[in-house]
């Protein structure tokens, strides 16, 4: 971005505050109609008036998806000049027509590519031999084709045989995580199975004409895998293994050296792990570990031995070794021995070394042990808030690997790693086009002090030259679930919030595992109050130590960190300015207590059981939806998709409906459903890029910045 749009940005901030564009009272907002519904659990009956959202197809919810949409359209028309300015930053620090880096692989180099002005990727590969200057690349996959006359779009998992002349893949034109399974032959370009099955995961055997697949139940969990060989009839398909206990899904996957195949059944606490020798697709499946509580693991070979990643007796996990053949703890010998202070969270295999994916400190790190000599050591960066991670590595008789570094001010870079001698090489650094300038902006990490004295780490990111004397905006960004980290990544998007002087942040609050195995545990279930007051704590930091003011301060959250920010309110209406909550999970005890709806058994190791008295009141305690009270709250956006799989888009239309009813304030509530897409809204990037600007939009306008 060019120089003198810094200093408009500046200016801007420096200047009084600019007239509000959006006002609340330009429209007025659509009222659901109230159908009380009797819901009882543990002799208790709640009323919910808007239960009749549900009902997906019921032409009253449609029309009334309709008005929200007309109504959040009219109290944002006057930020459209806004968001198209915004939109057209986003493209100017995006290299629209691009190529990855091509990784090797039996052969060939594989890479996708980008082309100004078209939606999706472009898979492709080329003959390795004949270098970059040989024949013309084969595309194997155009999403833009595979796209025409469909609303929504997305790839699933791509699989080349091991010949190199079959290619499996799939695709879903729902947005509703349908992906559907083709083949084809890459030597005649035709689809020799077109459609073939529903099916979210699958493996070749070394045959280069058997497929392993997975199949969902009708509440979208994986419960079955099947044998297909090629050009015989879905009908024919032998059902291999059947998961009957609702609480674990299975997984499907194949080791670096190809030579094993494995499939896992796993839940939020315990795991059991088959394998087959890929070469054998007929042959039994063995089990490596039986399962049992507590006891998490994942197994990959080499030379005739299990590396087996488990928490037994190792709550931030160790990886221990085994015969294929002797594979009870028994057997186990320590590769790398447990240490609390080294969180492990997944090994990669290759010929001569192992390299362990850790967190140590909080932040990430790869530590590459040589098999030979039994040394280790870590792959070194410096730096606050980054993020390192295995890139794509399908070959496995290497001692080059590649990896990515990344981090709120310095764009994506991928480099290659020698492992012997640990020379690094730039392979690519993200463009950014416009003249973006790492060294522009200033990283910092701090600590915040809960209610129960853990210290939790924000990272932030602003531009050099905003004053820390509480008049600069922020946004405080959040999730918390799962034991999903909050990623430290550079995006080109958020650099429009930065060059207007606001300042991003990213709570690590308990609910991840950003600290350790033990900051997930301490922040699920009956301990989940942890997240929200971690949470809190952040934001009352940012606005204590003068990052910013109370009427300064947006924070953000989706899916699980859409929950979050919707409990956080319930408890701290006057927490924030803003609130955006994109996809949120805010019917949680109505949804926890319906196995039909996709998710719901498996968690019930996340969230708890609500057929349980105990864990039932503390869910509703805490639930979103249940705790709406009258209060004045801030400025709201909730943006919602009518095919998402992962929280059904009546929670967060409910949410809303029944906030309506509630709230004392004046401030704009709005919801936005996107009616063709699913769990991660538009599917194509141009469209993808609108939507964000939308939401920047609406969030700069409400922080007073409204150019």
């Amino acid at each position: 971005m060019p120089p003198l749009r810094f200093a408009l940005a500046f200016a801007i901030l420096a200047s009084p505050l600019s007239v509000l564009a959006i006002d609340p009272t330009s429209a007025t907002p659509p009222a659901a109609k109230r159908v009380p519904h009797k819901l009882e659990q543990h002799g208790e009956t709640r009323i919910d008036d808007f239960y009749w959202i549900k009902e997906k197809t019921n032409k009253d919810v449609l029309k009334y998806l309709a008005a929200e949409n007309a109504y959040t359209a009219t109290l944002l028309k006057p930020t459209e000049k806004f968001q198209e300015t915004l939109y057209k930053e986003f493209l100017s620090r995006i290299k629209q027509t691009d190529e990855d880096v091509p990784v090797y692989d039996r052969g060939y180099l594989y890479y996708s590519r980008t082309v100004e002005g078209k939606q999706y990727p472009i898979h492709c590969r080329r003959f390795a031999d004949k270098g970059p200057s040989g024949p013309a690349e084969e595309v194997l996959l155009d999403g833009n084709e595979l796209a025409k006359g469909e609303k929504f779009f997305s790839f699933g998992e791509r699989r080349v045989s091991d010949d190199g002349q079959l290619l499996a893949f799939a695709t879903d034109t729902t947005g509703f995580n349908e992906y559907t399974l083709s083949v084809k032959d890459l030597r005649t370009g035709k689809l020799v199975e077109s459609k073939l099955v529903k099916a979210p995961m699958f493996e070749w055997a070394a045959d280069n004409k058997t497929l392993f697949y997975t199949t969902e139940d009708e509440a979208k969990r994986a419960h079955k895998v099947w044998r297909h060989t090629l050009g015989t009839p879905k009908e024919k398909d032998e059902l291999l293994y059947e998961e009957k206990d609702e609480l674990f899904w299975l997984e499907l996957s194949r080791s670096r050296d190809g030579k094993y195949l494995f499939h896992s059944s796993v839940s939020y606490g315990s795991t059991e792990q088959r394998f087959l020798l890929a070469d054998k697709p007929r042959g039994e499946w063995k089990t490596i570990l039986k399962r049992e509580p507590d006891h998490e693991y994942d197994a990959s070979h080499r030379d005739g031995t299990f590396y087996i990643r488990t928490n037994k007796k190792a709550t931030n996990f160790k990886v221990v070794t085994c015969p294929v053949e002797k594979t009870d703890a028994a057997n186990w010998n320590d590769l790398a021995p447990y240490d609390p202070k080294v969180y492990i969270e997944g090994v990669s295999l290759f010929n001569g070394h192992a390299v362990l994916s850790a967190r140590v400190g909080g932040l990430s790190q790869l530590i590459v042990r040589d098999l030979k000599t039994g040394k280790s050591h870590a792959v070194a960066f410096e730096g606050k808030a980054y993020d390192v991670a295995l890139s794509r590595n399908p070959e496995f008789d290497t001692t080059s690997i590649r990896l990515t570094h990344t981090a709120l001010a310095d764009p994506d870079t991928e480099f290659s790693y020698n492992l012997d001698t640990r020379d690094r090489k730039k392979l690519k650094v993200q463009e950014i086009p416009g003249g973006y300038k790492p060294s522009d902006y200033i990283t910092e990490r701090v600590l915040a002090t809960s209610t129960d004295g853990t210290t939790v780490p924000i990272s932030l990111v602003y531009k050099k030259g905003v004053k820390l004397d509480g008049t600069a905006p922020c946004l405080l960004y959040g999730y918390g679930s799962y034991g999903l980290n909050m990623p430290m990544e550079f995006d080109a998007v958020r650099v429009s919030l930065l060059d207007r002087g606001v300042i991003y942040a990213n709570a690590h609050i308990r609910g991840g595992s950003d600290l350790g195995r033990t900051w997930y545990e301490d922040g699920k279930m009956l301990k989940k109050m942890n997240t929200f007051n971690d949470f809190i704590a952040c934001a009352d930091y940012l606005v204590k130590t003068k990052y910013c003011s109370r009427d300064k301060l947006a924070i953000e959250g989706a899916s699980a960190g859409g929950l979050l920010i919707a409990t956080v309110l319930n408890l701290r209406p006057d927490l924030c300015k803003a609130a955006v909550l994109k996809v949120p999970f805010v019917d949680a005890v109505t949804t926890m207590l319906d196995e039909s709806i996709p998710l719901t058994v498996q968690e019930f190791l996340q969230w708890g059981n609500p057929k349980i008295k105990n864990e039932y009141d503390y869910l509703k305690s805490y639930c979103p939806y249940t705790n709406i009270k009258k209060a004045a709250y801030p400025s709201m956006l909730v943006m919602t998709s009518l095919n998402d799989s992962q929280v059904l888009f009546h929670e967060p239309t409910k949410y809303v409906a029944k906030l309506r009813t509630l709230r004392t304030d004046k401030n704009p509530l709005l919801l936005r459903c996107n009616m063709d897409a699913g769990h991660g809204g538009a599917s194509g990037r141009y469209d993808h890029l609108k939507e964000d600007a939308l939401v920047l939009a609406f969030l700069l306008d409400r922080m007073g910045i409204t150019k």
